[in-house]
């Protein structure tokens, strides 16, 4: 059985909700952040990096939650969270799970950061966000979902950052990604998660 660490708060439970849809069990070490919203010493006797995720499958160590996710659906032979492999469709949903940590969080962390703070987000990077949420808007197609009706990676791994920047009211001007967002929050796989290892974003 799959072991799985998981900080509060954290990109953790994006994989705890890929493992509820593929109704695969696993043993869950929890760790809680310290008074600073760091993590813990502990998590750095798991990995040199104190990461979180991290998961341990059969002697294997494996960080980093984009990886993370590929290697359970590759390991449970599934099907259901990729569009068909060689097609466009497939192409397009693995760019935007890509994008998603390579591009996206980046540009929302400068203004999650500050409002995190407190503080007000800073004109510059409201604006990087607001072309981000923008293009982000355009890719839904017939909705609800990033392909439609059905749940894909790419919506797993999008979801901390939309937790985040929802928490911190950094969804207002943009509904058609606040709507996005609810309806991630209704999926049963992240129902389960959630109500297993608490929220993905703390409270504001």
């Amino acid at each position: 059985m799959i072991t799985l660490h998981t900080l509060k708060f954290s990109r953790a439970t994006r994989v705890l909700w890929l493992l509820e849809d593929l109704e695969q069990p696993c043993e869950r070490i929890d760790y809680d952040r310290t008074p600073e919203f760091r993590a813990p010493e502990a998590l750095s006797r798991v990995h040199p990096l104190g990461k979180s995720p991290v998961i341990e499958d059969d002697g294997e160590m494996i960080a980093e939650s984009s990886t993370i996710l590929r290697y359970l659906v590759d390991k449970y032979g599934d099907e259901s969270h990729r569009p068909p492999r060689g097609t466009r469709e497939f192409w397009r949903h693995e760019a935007l799970f890509d994008y998603v940590e390579a591009s996206f969080a980046e540009v929302a962390l400068q203004a999650i950061m500050p409002a995190f703070r407190g503080k007000d987000v800073p004109d510059d990077a409201g604006a990087a966000l607001g072309k981000h949420l923008d293009y982000i808007t355009g890719e839904p197609g017939e909705g609800p979902l990033l392909f439609g009706s059905r749940l894909m990676l790419a919506d797993i791994q999008i979801s901390y950052i939309l937790a985040l920047l929802d928490t911190l009211g950094l969804l207002g001007d943009h509904p058609q990604i606040a709507e996005y967002w609810k309806v991630l929050q209704e999926q049963p796989g992240y129902i389960a998660a959630t109500r297993a290892a608490g929220p993905m974003a703390p409270p504001n």
